[in-house]
């Protein structure tokens, strides 16, 4: 037994050595070869993650990782035959506001549409102790793997207190400097933005660079919802280009798209302009979710402004104040070349869920047996001061958003949160948008092929977040691994209709653990901690 184990070693790491075993000791090398594994998929059609075509093979899993691919004659623990289906690694979502997950440690709406590892910490907001967060998370377990961003709005308003409107003091500064620093240095992926958000808005470009040099230090990425994904987004691309060149670091658009009509039909020109900045040496790519609705609060209907330092329903008691909200909020519409708010659904209102599902108006209607613009408002106004709702937002074109999946740099992420089944009236894309990606835009339109599709969805998202041994199958590889149907993986959640898992997905492994079977969650709980730098 001791010879085999060296033999073996040595079979795998030198050439050389192995040549002369193979000469000297053919018996020994067989059984290295017929050796014992974890699980072995028979059979398969093999995406291995890096866009290379499929191919037929077997794959073999031990101790939590890919131990071999091809033709295999040794024997597993588990068996199972993968003929006429698809062998792929497990999904990676980059974009997720699952931090629920310490709640719902199954997150069972992302597993059983493939996604094996969530990045959380996005536009801005993440949790501030990154180490505490990863150690309570490994205590206690959890389904699928997770990373995290630090988040500009988190810390910014540690070291700002309630006072957002300005620029911070030199020792404020200095004081989120250092929390980027211990995020990084806990594990944190990279920095994040969301430059639409309370506190972050009013930050200026000065100071995000001055944070993301800092991430950038530690090999971090810089992800950001940016200020505008409207009209504006030119000017907000700017800045995103300015803080990657200033600070040298990598640059993620988060969820790219053209929201409002106003800003529509031209994805072609947003496109250009990232290319244009990527041919002077800027690292950028982007994420998508495969939607035509975007979801947030409610209360982003309402100017900052009228939002910053508490003062909300002090601002509304005073009519001059309240003329001015009302007024600002008549002229965004104007901009985006809407009439009133019937593009904005109520997804989860927790001080009156009969409203959950409506629209605006549908809910004005009902609240205030008025649908008029200032009836809307009002509803708004009061849903805010009753504290909040989310919300999603119906404002992207399909034809945008198809040119926006084509280039090569787009990766695939649902912008989503652990679903509570059955709980409001969410976006879909917490349930669907993997599996989306592949019925929709692989399988029936055919606008991506399928294994760029997968790569988009896997060693992209991995390359990218430097998730070290994710993303592809390949030995050694962690194994993050999806057996699935092509013709049978469906989306079946609607914006009306939210609460129903993919499927198609027969199974799907976390770390060599099984935890999808048959579309069912097995309830094992294999989930890693992944943290920058920290080799695995």
């Amino acid at each position: 037994m001791a010879f085999k184990r060296v033999a073996c070693y040595c079979f795998r790491v030198n050439p050389v050595v192995r040549m002369l075993l193979s000469l000297f000791f053919p018996l020994a090398l067989a059984a290295i070869h017929a050796q014992s594994y974890d699980l072995i998929l028979r059979g398969g059609r093999v995406v291995d993650g890096t866009g290379n075509p499929a191919y037929f093979a077997d794959v073999a899993v031990k101790d939590g990782r890919v131990a071999a691919i091809g033709k295999i004659t040794g024997d597993a623990k588990t068996e199972i035959d993968a003929k006429g289906l698809l062998v792929a690694p497990g999904f990676i979502d980059v974009h997720t506001h699952a931090e629920d997950v310490e709640e719902l440690p199954l997150a069972e709406n992302f597993v059983r549409m493939g996604v094996t590892t969530l990045v959380l910490g996005n536009c801005g907001g993440s949790v501030l102790n990154v180490g505490a967060f990863f150690r309570r998370m490994e205590q206690t377990n959890f389904t699928p793997n997770i990373a995290t961003l630090i988040g500009h709005g988190t810390v910014r308003r540690q070291a700002m207190g309630g006072s957002f409107d300005r620029s911070p003091t030199a020792d404020e500064l200095e004081k989120m400097k250092a929390l980027v620093e211990h995020a990084m240095k806990e594990g944190a992926v990279g920095l994040s933005t969301g430059l639409i958000y309370l506190p972050g808005t009013f930050a200026k470009t000065e100071e995000i660079i001055e944070l993301a040099r800092v991430a950038s230090a530690y090999g971090g990425i810089y992800a950001s919802h940016m200020r505008d994904e409207g009209t504006g987004i030119f000017e907000s691309l700017d800045e995103l280009f300015r803080i990657a060149r200033e600070a040298n670091i990598r640059a993620e658009i988060s969820h790219i798209k053209l929201s409002g009509n106003a800003a529509w039909g031209q994805p072609k020109k947003v496109i250009s302009a990232i290319e244009a900045a990527r041919a002077t040496g800027l690292d950028i790519t982007q994420d998508q979710y495969v939607y035509t609705a975007s979801s947030t609060g409610i209360s982003q209907l309402v100017p900052e402004s009228a939002r910053e330092s508490g003062k909300f329903e002090e601002r509304l008691a005073n009519r001059v104040e309240k003329a001015k909200i009302v007024s600002e909020m008549k002229a965004r519409l104007k901009r985006g070349a809407r009439e009133d708010y019937s593009y904005a659904m109520i997804a989860d209102y927790k001080h009156d869920r009969s409203l959950n599902g409506l629209s605006i108006v549908e809910a004005a209607k009902k609240v205030r047996s008025a649908d008029s613009l200032d009836d809307q408002i009002e509803l708004i106004l009061d849903i805010k001061k009753n504290g909040g709702a989310s919300g999603v937002f119906h404002g992207i074109n399909e034809d945008d958003l198809q040119t926006f999946l084509r280039p090569p740099n787009t990766m695939f992420a649902s912008d989503s949160g652990v679903r509570r089944y059955q709980e409001g009236v969410p976006h879909p894309r917490g349930y669907g948008n993997n599996a989306r990606v592949l019925a929709r835009y692989v399988r029936e339109l055919k606008l991506l092929p399928l294994e760029d599709a997968i790569r988009r969805m896997t060693s992209l998202p991995a390359t990218t977040f430097r998730l070290k041994s994710r993303g592809q199958l390949r030995e050694g590889a962690w194994a993050d691994i999806l057996v699935f149907d092509l013709n049978a993986v469906q989306e079946h959640a609607a914006f009306k209709d939210p609460h129903h898992y993919a499927t198609g997905f027969r199974y799907v492994f976390v770390n060599g653990m099984e935890v999808v079977r048959n579309d069912v969650h097995t309830k094992t709980r294999p989930g890693r901690a992944l943290r920058i730098g920290v080799h695995e």
